[in-house]
């Protein structure tokens, strides 16, 4: 088990400092770099798609899951 101490700590705090504006200094150059805005349209277009052909449903599902489950244990 490695030794954790206060200098140990400490050191470790100190790297966080130091590597956490950095991390989220490319963490918000990578999302620039995509088309966010492209991708939202597409998002949003599908959603649309999905909402207009959706086929009602009746139950939620759990039923029929849980009876597949009584089954598959029986099995």
């Amino acid at each position: 088990m490695p030794d954790i101490n206060s200098e140990n700590a400490r050191r470790w705090m100190e790297a966080w400092n130091h590597a956490g504006p950095e991390l989220e200094r490319i963490r918000r150059e990578e999302m620039s770099a995509h088309e966010t805005p492209f991708y939202i349209a597409a998002f949003g277009t599908l959603y649309g798609y999905m909402l207009m052909n959706e086929a009602v449903r009746l139950t939620s599902g759990l039923v029929e899951q849980q009876a597949l489950f009584l089954k598959m244990r029986h099995a």
